[in-house]
């Protein structure tokens, strides 16, 4: 604690400093030491108001030279020490000091003392003006931290002072104020009286406390006004409690004096009045002269009331004598022994009732009430009939149940519960399930927990199947959804399921567990092919949806025969009796609708008759308004109608209007984007059967293969919103159940997508290398590519924190950069004479080839740079096939390279992307990467396919240190989404993103 200090205040003003903080006078140059500050004592006389101070109360110094008039409070206020070594006023006031510290050259550290001491004074405590600003009453310093202060104030060397002359300052370690007990006796030993007297004590030596003031409720003061003056404070152990304040100074009708208790009127004292006393003021006996009496323990006494509607109200209160320290102890006790005690058990006891309705009141009853009585100290007093509540411990018995509805596909999906024998209504389960709650009460008062492990994966099951739902009918479940009711079967200690359902799930739980299917199914008469072993599988996978009028993906890498396997299927249904699924038996056969890209239309006629030449095909070639012949004309006497997906979607209403035995969507691809119309014809046409064919289910994101799924198998997945929310974000968070839900989907979606990959028939196929030429850019092309690279780098990147809503603009400068990558004359003209160190590289590999008589394909999404090698190609006199968006005449270009001796064939991606088999080529040539790897894949599988002999030879050539480089890391980042859901447990991946486009400018 502070050390004491003892000064004498002059109370004139400093005249040794001139405000600038360096000595006045001859020697002004040289630059005076910091001046030390301290802390002065005042014990102030308050004096009452009247008239003429309507400010407020005023005070005086207090003085035995006067009689006593108001009551004392201990004052404190700045000072500075002089250069005589005197404490004195000066200018500083407590309204000032903060602005002080250069005008009067203060010790730093002193002065932040200072500043501290009044908000910290002030921190409980209105301000108003007018108050007087040169002393603060530590009577009224609320803050404990003040002795935090005094101990910082020694360390600093900050001076404590008194205002009257040699007064003592002290400050103390610790106070106690309490009352002290003696029983006085006569000569010859019998008691007279007792007494009981106010005592302070500071240190252990007593001080008188009339004399003696509190500091707020955390210390004390005590004052010598004689011929010592002195003042000493010390913090107190705890708080001051109401009385032990009154206790302390000897003015006033709250003073509190020495109380007499007659001898014969002691034993009533003790008995009726000590245990009251105690509470407020503690009570000891110095002397040791009376034994006082232990205060009785406090009772707790709980009343509990039974309310109507399963409610219970909680009261407490306390009886008997109070006992902060007793009751603290019982209140200790009392939740040791029940640690279930909600925060209703108050040490309070003003505080309100308490009132649990429903599964808390249920628990509180059954568990916590009757550990309560065993409490010694506590009493629970019940008020109303106790309701029988009692908690359900067996472990629950499912029964899980399907009923046909009359929507097709949909079952009513029935859960029921027994525990301990009895029949828990589902209703009330499945609705505390979905609120997340963790028990549920029931109207007899039974209670059971929901958390079990049973439930838990009840739960999940129920928000699948529910979200699957986009119509408030109860819970169902779709046939398409095996996988789902293989999950409730599991769990379930019993099921029941409808006739019609159990046909078409057994099914789809076999090709789940990937097990193959019975060969059933003899391949149709009149097929003019052999299959493969993957082939045949591919067949009877889809036969057995048509039969039991189940969609699905055919999702075979490009080149494995998918159009075989399709055409093979529709000869089978063409020659057997309708399915079920199909309608009435006995009604006309009805054709298939083929769907596919108007470049592949052709194909699908040639295809059928080569190898099925027993189906009726026909083509449709242009809308009905343009050909003036109707759908219905067009599908009448065939097997299967071929149309293009621009026409389907032209002539929607005719092709609604007429029935279809199943819908064949080849290159599905084309209705991945589900808010375009040919999406939403393909989902709201009626047929039975739908399957999608296509190598690329799935290009950038999980929402094209929802798309797929919400076409040929309607309520396999929720909405694309729920889907979303389920799937993609958790995804993109790559939170901790990533991998629980690759394995969710990949279930799923497994019984209704057919995926071989070409490393099925690896042995069927002629070996495939690949490699990437990263070529040089010229000296020039480099310096001008490396110019609009900045030019655009600059423009995009503040664009990217709405890449919605500038996504053309975004687009169109990697656009640009990418051409720029190849050639720099395709942006602009005036760069024609630039070499194009990509052709050349090119060109001396085409050298090679040509020279060894092989035969090449070269692909670039740009038909601009296409035309520049075609133009190199003409000057060099090298024969060459020509394919884009715009040949008119597709069939005989494509038909001229196979039939003919050209070297080579230029394709655009666009055009080239799909349908086309040329296995005649063994080289391929990538101009230009791609971010998509499904269309690289597409490209390089023109020529590597079923058919194929020689040794397939892929090239990319990518310009180095370009975007191109950025572009082939993003490809990579790509290829693990298909990965992921289709063939393998990679992580997911998102869509193109800002970061993906940050990654491009870098």
């Amino acid at each position: 604690m502070v050390a004491s200090l003892t000064g004498e205040v002059d109370q004139s003003t400093a005249s040794a400093l001139d405000g600038t903080g360096t000595q006045s006078g001859p020697d002004a140059t040289v630059s005076t030491p910091r001046v030390s500050m301290g802390l002065l004592f005042e014990l102030r006389e308050q004096t009452p108001r009247t008239s003429d101070r309507w400010r407020g109360a005023t005070a005086v110094r207090a003085s035995v030279a006067r009689p006593r008039t108001g009551a004392y409070r201990l004052g404190v206020r700045p000072v500075i020490r002089s250069d005589s070594g005197k404490w004195v006023k000066s200018t500083l006031t407590w309204s000032n000091v903060g602005y002080q510290l250069n005008r009067l050259n203060l010790n730093e550290e002193q002065h932040r003392w200072f500043c501290q001491f009044v908000p910290l004074h002030r921190v409980d405590r209105p301000v108003y003006n007018g108050q007087d600003t040169e002393w603060l009453y530590l009577d009224e310093f609320e803050s404990p931290l003040l002795w935090h202060l005094l101990d910082d104030a020694a360390r600093l060397g900050i001076g404590l002072a008194g205002s009257h002359k040699d007064a003592d300052v002290t400050v103390g370690r610790s106070a106690t104020v309490r009352l002290d007990g003696a029983m006085h006796v006569d000569g010859d030993g019998a008691p007279t009286q007792l007494t009981l007297s106010p005592r302070l004590d500071i240190d252990g030596r007593q001080h008188p406390v009339a004399d003696a003031g509190s500091i707020g409720n955390h210390g004390v003061y005590a004052y010598n006004l004689g011929a010592e003056p002195a003042i000493v404070l010390a913090p107190v152990p705890g708080t001051l409690t109401p009385d032990q304040r009154r206790l302390l100074g000897g003015f006033g009708a709250d003073s509190a004096p020495t109380l007499v208790v007659p001898a014969d009127e002691v034993a009533e004292f003790l008995r009726e009045y000590y245990p009251a006393l105690r509470r407020g003021v503690p009570v000891t006996s110095t002397d040791a002269s009376i034994e006082f009496p232990p205060a009785p323990p406090p009772t707790l006494v709980h009343t509990v009331s039974f309310e109507p509607q399963q409610a219970v109200r909680l009261a407490w209160q306390w009886q008997g004598d109070r006992d902060t320290e007793a009751e603290d102890d019982l209140l200790s006790r009392l939740h040791d022994a029940v640690p279930t005690l909600p925060d209703t058990a108050p040490a309070d006891p003003e505080a309100p009732p308490v009132t649990l309705k429903g599964l808390p009141a249920a628990e509180y009853t059954d568990k916590t009430l009757p550990r309560l009585g065993t409490v010694p100290g506590v009493r629970v007093d019940r008020v109303g009939d106790q309701p029988d509540y009692r908690e359900l411990t067996a472990t629950p018995q499912l029964t899980v149940t399907v009923v046909e509805t009359e929507k097709r596909d949909w079952f009513d999906l029935g859960v029921l519960v027994k525990i301990d024998g009895r029949s828990i209504p589902f209703n009330p389960i499945f609705t505390a399930l979905v609120k997340g709650r963790k028990k549920l009460l029931l109207v007899d008062n039974s209670y059971l927990s929901l958390t079990q492990p049973v439930f838990d994966r009840l739960r999940d099951l129920i928000d699948e199947a529910r979200a699957l739902q986009e119509w408030e009918t109860g819970l169902r479940i779709n046939r398409h959804q095996a996988s789902l009711w293989s999950d409730f079967e599991d769990l379930a200690d019993e099921t029941e399921q409808a006739v019609s359902w159990r046909a078409a799930v057994d099914g789809l739980l076999q090709l789940e567990r990937g097990e193959a299917l019975p060969r059933a199914t003899e391949l149709p008469a009149g097929l003019n092919a052999t299959l493969r072993p993957y082939q045949v599988d591919g067949f009877e996978w889809l036969v057995f949806l048509w039969q039991h009028g189940l969609g699905g993906i055919l999702a075979d890498d490009m080149g494995l025969g998918k159009t075989l396997q399709v055409l093979a299927l529709i000869s089978h249904a063409v020659q057997s009796p309708a399915p079920v699924s199909a309608g009435d038996a006995d009604a006309p056969r009805r054709p298939f609708l083929v769907v596919a890209p108007t470049s592949v239309t052709s194909n699908w006629v040639a295809e059928a008759a080569k190898f099925t030449p027993g189906l009726r095909v026909a083509s449709v070639a242009s809308t009905q308004a343009t050909s003036g012949r109707t759908v219905a004309d067009q599908a009448q006497n065939v097997d299967v109608l071929v149309t293009s997906y621009a026409l389907f979607r032209l002539d929607f209403d005719a092709y609604q209007a007429l029935g279809w035995s199943g819908l064949i969507l080849d290159e599905a691809q084309f209705v991945k984007n589900r808010t375009s119309q040919v999406y939403r014809s393909a989902q709201y046409i009626d047929v039975p059967f739908t399957l999608a064919v296509t190598g690329t289910p799935m290009e950038n994101n999980l929402l094209e293969l929802w798309s797929l799924f919400s076409i040929v198998a309607p309520g396999l997945f929720p909405s694309a919103r729920r889907f979303t929310e389920e799937y993609l974000r958790p995804a993109e968070r790559k939170v901790r159940t990533q991998q629980e839900l690759i394995t969710r989907l990949r279930r799923r979606i497994r019984p209704l997508m057919l995926r071989r990959t070409k490393d099925v028939v690896a042995r069927d196929l002629p070996e495939k290398q690949e490699q990437v030429l990263r070529i040089d850019l010229s000296p020039e092309h480099r310096e001008i590519y490396d110019t609009y690279l900045q030019r655009e780098r600059q423009k995009l990147l503040g664009l990217m924190d709405d890449l919605e809503a500038n996504r053309f603009i975004v687009f169109r400068s990697i656009t640009l950069l990418r051409m720029l990558s190849l050639d720099v004359s395709l942006i602009d003209d005036e760069f024609a004479d630039v070499p194009s160190s990509k052709l050349d590289a090119l060109f001396e590999q085409l050298d090679e080839v040509f020279a060894e008589g092989h035969r090449s394909l070269i692909f670039s999404q740009f038909t601009s740079y296409l035309a520049l090698a075609a133009a190199r190609l003409t000057a060099q006199g090298i024969p060459f096939s020509y394919l884009d968006g715009s040949t008119m005449d597709r069939p005989g270009v494509i038909e001229e390279f196979k039939t003919g001796d050209n070297p080579v064939f230029l394709i655009s991606l666009k055009a080239g992307g799909f349908g086309l088999n040329l296995t005649e080529a063994d080289y391929v040539f990538l101009l230009d990467p791609w971010w998509n790897p499904a269309s690289e894949s597409q490209a390089i599988d023109r020529t590597h396919r079923i058919g194929q002999t020689k040794n397939v030879m892929v090239y990319r050539l990518v310009a180095a240190n370009t975007i191109e480089d950025k572009v082939m890391a993003l490809k990579e980042s790509k290829a693990k989404l298909v990965q992921a859901v289709l063939d393998d447990d990679a992580v997911f991946a998102a869509q193109l993103t800002a970061d993906d486009i940050r990654g491009l400018l870098e």
